[in-house]
């Protein structure tokens, strides 16, 4: 048991502040404290004795040089149970400090303030704070530590109720000076690194903030929550329906990041984090429309994800299908109250879509890191005799841009500005080809011109040729690298399909 006879409250954040000392004050503590806070206690009517009362040393350097002096580190780390540091803190007429009250100055805040300056962050790193709170938790036997106003009352309870603190209070209270050190130094070490292109360093550490404690993960026995990048600010609101499961929040992100990949007013409509439907149009109402046709079956109770406002006129077309999320840049008013009708659909505002810096893949034993998949092509070769009309060539573009987000083995079939048959997730190139095929002719019974097709990595074999061509395919669009490409070709030639090499492969498993 800790008995606090001596207390040090040193805080930027006075949450609780006045209530906690007056606390300590009716306990015969004795409060010492700096600059901004012990006037903030004085004004409260508690006395307060000044470090520079304690140390004879004025606070120096515009406040940088306060609390780092020996009669303060001293009574903070000396053992009470080590007869050597007992002796030497009487010797040097040191006295204890039994508790420590102290949160960091606010980098995190100015971090995050667009308009901050050099100056500003540098003077908003914390150097007395940091070493005062890591020395109280490495003596957290005998001292307990207060980082954040949340533990105030959980402290304040056990001294009333018990005469001290108890061991397990100051441990638990010492995890998270460590907790908090961290993450500030990391957020101060990505300030540093601002503008710096990312490295895969030998070591390498991520922050998250929790953003929501989700109801369950993919399956209703596993548990979820939902995090984001710590140094990112994430803007973004639900408007209405359901809290959003852990497998809405993975298509939604997909759903938005494939409409966003368009100049036009597009429409991505996701199920299973895959794309049903795609298309981008002169109006939203068209790219919607369009992109249910797709695949209507597929739609429902899917992901709509659009890239501008959604207007009145979408929102009566989306009505009357089902579908779990629609995630736009923002919503009008009228759209809110026609689809407010539909208490459980989830309206989510997203105003801008950025990507991190590189994407993370969990593993047994560790995680996985890359840089995003942002490349389209690169020197787009035409490998056949004949070449794709200018309307074959704007069909391909668009078909490729969509089969990048496709699950592996990938195969999109498609015509101007529209999506119109998908092969996604098959062990089988060839097989994704007869799934893509079948889905198109599900859904389009008419002649479709141009039809075109995308495949996210090279064909091993011409088979998925053969089989396009059936379809009425006239031109194709794919990475090329198949030790076969020359027997692709050829057959391409012989079925007069026009076939274009991007030298990119996009696999995405």
């Amino acid at each position: 048991m800790i008995e606090v006879k001596r207390a040090l409250i040193s805080v930027s954040d006075k949450t609780g502040i006045v209530d906690l000392a007056k606390f300590l004050d009716r306990k015969d503590v004795e409060i010492i404290s700096t600059g901004g806070t012990a006037r903030t206690l004085k004004q409260a009517g508690i006395s307060v004795k000044e470090i520079s009362q304690i140390t004879g040393f004025p606070e120096i350097l515009d406040g940088r040089v306060k609390t780092l002096h020996p009669f303060i580190y001293g009574g903070i780390l000396y053992k009470r149970d080590n007869t050597s540091h007992i002796e030497q803190v009487r010797f040097h007429n040191i006295k204890q400090i039994d508790l420590v009250v102290v949160n960091l100055y606010p980098f995190e805040k100015v971090f995050f303030n667009r308009d901050a300056s050099d100056e500003e962050l540098i003077e908003n790193i914390d150097i007395g704070g940091p070493s005062m709170i890591r020395a109280s938790a490495k003596n957290w036997k005998f001292v307990c530590v207060l980082v954040s106003p949340e533990f105030y009352p959980a402290v304040m309870e056990e001294i009333e109720n018990q005469g001290g603190i108890s061991e397990a209070t100051s441990r638990k209270c010492a995890a998270e000076v460590f907790r908090t050190t961290s993450y500030y130094d990391w957020l101060i070490s990505r300030y540093f690194e601002r503008n710096q292109e990312f490295s895969f360093r030998e070591t390498i550490g991520f922050y998250y903030k929790k953003i929501d404690q989700l109801r369950y993960g993919e399956n209703p026995h596993q548990k979820a929550a939902w995090y984001r990048c710590a140094d990112r600010n994430f803007s973004w609101k639900q408007l209405q329906g359901k809290q959003l499961s852990f497998n809405n929040i993975l298509d939604m992100e997909s759903a938005y990041r494939i409409a966003c990949e368009f100049d036009e007013p597009s429409c991505c409509i996701i199920k299973h984090n895959n794309p049903c439907g795609v298309a981008a149009m002169k109006t939203q109402e068209q790219a919607y429309e369009n992109a249910l046709k797709t695949d209507p079956l597929s739609a429902f109770g899917g992901i709509i994800g659009l890239n501008r406002a959604l207007t009145p006129e979408t929102a009566r077309m989306i009505s009357k299908t089902f579908f779990e999320v629609i995630i736009s840049p923002s919503f009008s008013q009228e759209a809110v109250e026609i689809l407010s009708k539909k208490e459980n659909l989830r309206l989510i505002e997203m105003p801008s879509f950025n990507l991190p810096e590189f994407e993370i893949k969990g593993t047994n034993s560790g995680i996985l890191i890359q840089t995003h998949d942002t490349k389209n092509w690169g020197n787009l070769e035409v490998k056949t005799k004949r070449e794709p009309t200018d309307e074959e060539m704007e069909a391909l573009k668009f078909s490729w841009t969509v089969c990048k987000h496709v699950k592996s083995n990938a195969i999109v079939l498609g015509t101007t500005n529209q999506i119109v048959g998908i092969g996604a997730g098959q062990m089988s190139r060839y097989d994704s080809t007869r799934v893509a095929v079948m889905k198109m002719k599900d859904n389009f019974k008419k002649k479709i011109s141009p039809l075109v097709m995308a495949s996210d990595a090279f064909f091993p074999f011409p088979d998925s040729i053969e089989e396009a061509a059936k379809a009425g395919v006239t031109a194709v669009i794919q990475p090329g690298g198949s030790l076969k490409d020359d027997e692709v070709i050829r057959v391409c030639d012989r079925k007069k399909i026009a076939m274009v090499f991007t030298g990119v492969r996009h696999f995405k498993h």
